[in-house]
This record gives structure tokens, sequence and C-alpha cells, in this order.
């Protein structure tokens, strides 16, 4: 039975399109996602900004496009939730650009970010994403990961309460990262299994390669050697997708000790 439709942000529904968005996006297949959904009307029109950024994050490819489309959805939008939803995804790109090494926005990200914060309400669904992003900076950019974790678990709390099962996805996995340097491996295991299993039941192909590499580090062998194998598998079916996972997935050198 094939998974409902899921919209940027995660959201379930029964449109036919949104099914078709969902089955491209989920396969790393963001530019052909992109190309259905049409560019005239705010919602589709950050949608597809959603899409190309995220194409960016998975890829490190595909800046301009989704640039142009960035700038066609703030300029179509016209509520204060469509403007925080553009200035979150403004705030999404300057990250990915300066988690990249594209080039050093990560100031540019925070002020988006924080334009979103003004606009979108505690308690509105995108208030979850919204936090989720303002964690990733202060974890990846910031190097907070107090501040981090606290972001997580409001983003967490938030997906939970508005049925976001693939954001879950993601906070239950960032959150076991801070619990797995933490040296907390009972809590990380959890969270990275919590993780794989959602992207599974979503058949978020994509983020599953992530999600099998990032439980192999709680794991002992032989299941340890099992999901890396599997991730590996996957992440040669995507056609090398994402691209910062291939370090992590390559094998040891011959003679190599390991931990």
């Amino acid at each position: 039975m094939a998974h409902p439709a899921m919209s940027g942000n995660g959201t379930t529904g029964d449109d036919p399109l949104q099914t078709a968005v969902w089955r491209l996006r989920s396969r790393a297949c963001w530019a052909d996602a992109a190309a259905l959904l049409p560019a005239d009307r705010p919602a589709t029109a950050l949608q597809r900004a959603t899409l190309l950024v995220e194409r960016c994050l998975y890829t490190e490819r595909g800046w301009e496009e989704a640039e142009d489309a960035l700038r066609t959805a703030e300029a179509l939008a016209h509520t204060d939730d469509e403007r925080g939803a553009a200035a979150c995804e403004r705030g999404q790109l300057a990250y990915t650009a300066t988690l990249h090494g594209v080039r050093d926005r990560a100031d540019e990200a925070r002020a988006a970010l924080g334009r979103a914060a003004a606009l979108i309400p505690p308690g509105a669904a995108g208030r979850a994403l919204l936090d989720f992003r303002r964690g990733l900076i202060a974890e990846n950019l910031t190097r907070s990961p107090q501040a981090a974790r606290a972001a997580y678990r409001r983003a967490h709390t938030g997906a939970a309460a508005h049925a976001d099962p693939l954001l879950l996805s993601f906070t239950w996995r960032h959150l076991a990262g801070i619990a797995l340097r933490d040296g907390e491996l009972a809590e990380a295991r959890h969270g990275f299994t919590e993780s794989l299993r959602i992207r599974e039941e979503l058949g978020y192909l994509v983020g599953t390669a992530p999600a099998l590499a990032s439980l192999a580090d709680t794991e002992e062998e032989p299941e340890a050697s099992r999901l890396r194998e599997e991730a590996r598998r996957l992440f040669r079916l995507l056609g090398g997708v994402p691209t910062w996972l291939a370090h992590h997935l390559a094998p040891p050198a011959p003679g190599a000790a390991t931990a």
C-alpha cells in the first residue's frame, strides 16, 4: 500500500499531486518533484523552494535554482504565515550554504530565522520546523549543544502535537546524536532506532541510509557491519546521495584498527 502524500513539512493528505511529489522527493528526485508544482501560487511556490533547498542539503548542488525558487516564494507571500515560512526556508538555505562551505551565510541564516520567529506564533504548525532549524544552527554553527538540545526538544514536542512524523524522525536523530556525543549510548540507540523506524514506515528512502549509519555507531558487531552495508547499498542505489554520507560509510583500510 502506498504511503499517503506528504507536504514539504511532513504532513499527510490524500492529494494525488502530493503523493507524486512525495514519492519523487523520497527517492532524491527533488527537481522532478518541484517541476510538478505550480510556481504561481503561494503554497506551491513555497513547496517548490522547500524541495530545492533540500536538494542543496543532500547533494551540494542546485544553489541557483533554489535561490530563484525562494525569491519567487518570497514575492508571492502575503500573509504572516506565508512570510514566516518563506523566511524559515531562507534561513535553511543560508545555513546549508554555510554548512557545506559554499559561502559563510551564518548571519543571514540567524537573521532569517529571527524574522520567521516574529511571524510564526508559538504553537503554530510551522513553529516546530523553525525550532528544529534553530537547533541545527546551534549545534553545527554556534557549537552549543545545550542550546541545540533545547531547540530540538521544543521541535520534537511540536512535531508530535501536529502529527508530523517526518520532522519527528529528524528530531529523534539529532537528539540521539547529542546523546551519543555525551556517552549516553542507550538513549542514542533508542533515538536512532525511532528515527529509522519512522523513515522506513514513511518510505523516506533518501533519509534511510543516514539513519542506518547512525544506528550502526551504537551497535556492536556483527550488527554494526550489517547496518553499514545496508546503508552503503541504499547510498549507491541513490547515486551517492546524501553526499556527506560518503566519508562515514567508507570501509576501513585493510589492516586498520577498528574501535
